[in-house]
């Protein structure tokens, strides 16, 4: 198996373009966006050792949104971010914090990036981090068809002068999408879904685009929400697990992925990697600035994902990945099987 020989550091965008942080980032959203959510102490533990794990010179970015507590609490995910920062305020200033918001107070599926509920938005991240993490970067969770592109730019750069918080970023977008708020803002950072069964044409439309503005993308779900995993079947999925929603954890949908799943499998058993191991390896493979965003509560599992962005694939291993891709239709769409209008996909 080739690793780099340390671990991978890359640079912001935008704005944030002196910061630089480490390859792959740690999502949050699953130990508040459960019905039990993760205890304080696990959560912490979790949290902690991939901070310890990421050398020095970087700061991990950790994401989180203003909802992701929904729809008993909207921001417990960033209250227990407070309650952590508070235990470990040491830490606060080896993180860079994205935070998604811009849906109304009270409902995730409705999107409104009116000048307003932008404020309202931010501000209820600020109050539910109670002064104890700065805010690094504000992004709008899903573009707003209602509104230009450019003038929620216009009003978040107005919120960023105000001091509320220091980056802005950008998420769920098209390639068009993207050059379009950069022609108005400096954007720090994309954030897209990217993984071995969400690797549509847009997504590398939007991977190319941001390479060329210099931008990292930031690759939510690189593990497919576990399934690629190979770990996930129909057997062991709770029955109050949020997954069952969507149209890939269909029990047909889920017995024809599982062809991906085991094609991935020979690749990682050549490889000598586990399957978790290459699909994060895969999505970090596909370019300098690509940052695959796992999210575990698991502090040894944490730490695996971290260093599976350093190994390296050959030119030859991609192929095999992508010929996979090509060969194998995926079964259901990346959320709950409606129009990407309708979900609000690809803005």
């Amino acid at each position: 198996m080739s690793r780099s020989s340390e671990p991978q550091v890359i640079s912001l965008g935008g704005t944030a373009s002196g910061i630089m942080i480490n390859k792959v980032a740690l999502g949050l959203m699953m130990l508040t966006w459960t019905p039990t959510p993760v205890p304080d102490e696990q959560a912490f533990e979790a949290i902690k050792a991939a901070i310890d794990h990421v050398p020095k010179d970087r700061k991990l970015l950790i994401n989180s949104g203003e909802f992701y507590g929904a729809p008993i609490r909207f921001t417990a995910n960033l209250e227990l971010l407070a309650r952590f920062f508070t235990k470990y305020p040491e830490f606060a200033d080896r993180t860079f914090l994205s935070v998604k918001g811009g849906t109304a107070a009270d409902a995730i599926h409705i999107v409104d990036s009116s000048p307003a509920n932008l404020r309202r938005s931010v501000d209820a991240v600020l109050k539910a981090l109670d002064g104890k993490k700065r805010l690094d970067m504000f992004e709008c969770a899903r573009v707003d068809p209602k509104i230009p592109v450019e003038t929620v730019m216009e009003s978040l750069k107005a919120l960023q002068a105000e001091g509320k918080f220091d980056h802005i970023g950008i998420s769920e977008v098209s390639a068009e999408t993207l050059k379009k708020a950069c022609a108005v803002v400096g954007i720090a950072a994309v954030e897209i879904e990217v993984s071995a069964w969400s690797y549509e044409p847009e997504t590398r439309k939007v991977i190319a685009t941001a390479a060329d503005l210099k931008i990292p993308v930031i690759a939510y779900s690189p593990l497919g929400r576990g399934f690629l995993t190979g770990q996930v079947t129909k057997e062991n999925l709770p029955e109050d697990d949020t997954r069952r929603a969507f149209a890939r954890f269909q029990n047909e949908a889920m017995a024809a992925n599982q062809k991906i799943v085991d094609a991935l499998g020979a690749i990682a058993q050549k490889k000598g990697i586990s399957n978790a191991e290459l699909s994060i390896a895969f999505v970090s493979n596909l370019g300098p600035h690509v940052v695959p965003l796992p999210g575990s509560s698991k502090a040894h599992r944490v730490k695996q994902n971290l260093d599976a962005g350093n190994i390296k694939l050959t030119q030859e291993e991609m192929k095999s990945i992508k010929d996979v891709l090509e060969s194998v239709e995926v079964s259901g769409g990346r959320y709950f099987g409606k129009s990407k209008e309708q979900e609000m996909l690809w803005g």
